[in-house]
């Protein structure tokens, strides 16, 4: 059973296992390339590029992210409440002080980065400061705190960066395929390669979102439960927000799976089998369980 020092181990070893399949799909793919285009420069520039790219990832993605989402730091002064709450519900649960962003996004939201908890962030939407009680925010800050203790935040951020390199990378494999000298007696070859990436790399990217199992939104649901003693906080929070119909204008697909809910409106009730593919558990579930908790 999932618990908080299982989900620390397990969030570690995922980490450590994507930044290598990156760095040898990398290598790998820049192999293919020398090989075909007769020259080691591309795989001598695939192995620099591997070693960058997997160093960035790891001191630098929480930073990607938030220029990604285009969120803005909040100093004290600029929301005290908002930093208090933060700040107690920090020394409850024995975690540093985070640092507080704020997204100008009128959709209920909120999500956690960084690379450790000395060096975690939480970013909320101002739709989520302006529909909220205090006891219903104090849920979500709890729960993204949960995220930090948990070491969720790592693993959640890296794969951002990772999902859309691998996506990149595919599609820069492709066009050379396509567009190098069409007298090479490799470039048929090149070109079913290509073709086979092309397909995979999707498959791919999403299978590596959904390597970060959705068991951890019911973890820090709970944990974060336990740190307010208050379930119907956080369960009132989830209604609100799932319920909300504003769209979330600077989420993507690479960074939909760090929220607390979806931000793509209108997929919480999808199938059976779209929600095999989905990042986040059904709100309905979500709240069910937190009601069980305060009974």
């Amino acid at each position: 059973m999932a618990n908080l020092y299982t989900q620390v181990e397990s969030n570690t070893r995922k980490t450590w296992a994507y930044l290598l399949f990156f760095f040898v799909f990398i290598i790998s793919l820049g192999w293919v390339m020398s090989y075909f285009l007769e020259t080691q420069a591309i795989l001598w520039v695939a192995v620099v590029f591997a070693i960058i790219l997997n160093i960035a990832s790891y001191w630098y993605s929480d930073k990607i992210v938030l220029s990604m989402v285009k969120a803005r730091p909040v100093k004290k002064e600029d929301n005290p409440e908002l930093y208090r709450l933060v700040e107690n519900l920090s020394i409850t649960a024995g975690l540093p002080m985070p640092k507080i962003y704020i997204m100008n996004e009128m959709q209920p939201n909120a999500f956690a980065t960084g690379r450790d908890p000395e060096h975690g962030v939480i970013v909320v939407t101002e739709g989520l400061l302006n529909i909220l009680e205090k006891a219903e925010l104090e849920g979500v800050l709890a729960h993204e705190l949960a995220h930090i203790g948990n070491r969720d935040i790592l693993l959640s951020t890296v794969v951002v960066v990772l999902v859309g390199m691998v996506v990149i990378m595919t599609d820069m494999f492709f066009r050379i395929a396509f567009f190098s000298d069409g007298d090479n007696k490799n470039k048929g070859p090149m070109i079913i390669i290509a073709l086979i990436l092309a397909i995979l790399a999707p498959l791919m990217a999403q299978l590596m979102k959904l390597a970060i199992s959705r068991k951890r939104e019911f973890l820090a649901d709970s944990s974060g439960a336990l740190l307010t003693r208050y379930p119907d906080g956080l369960a009132r929070a989830l209604e609100k927000i799932s319920k909300d119909p504003h769209p979330m204008t600077k989420a993507s697909n690479a960074t939909a799976h760090m929220f607390i809910s979806n931000p793509f409106r209108g997929k919480e009730t999808a199938s059976w089998l779209s929600k095999m593919f989905m990042t986040h558990p059904p709100a309905e579930e979500r709240i069910s369980k937190l009601k069980e908790m305060s009974l």
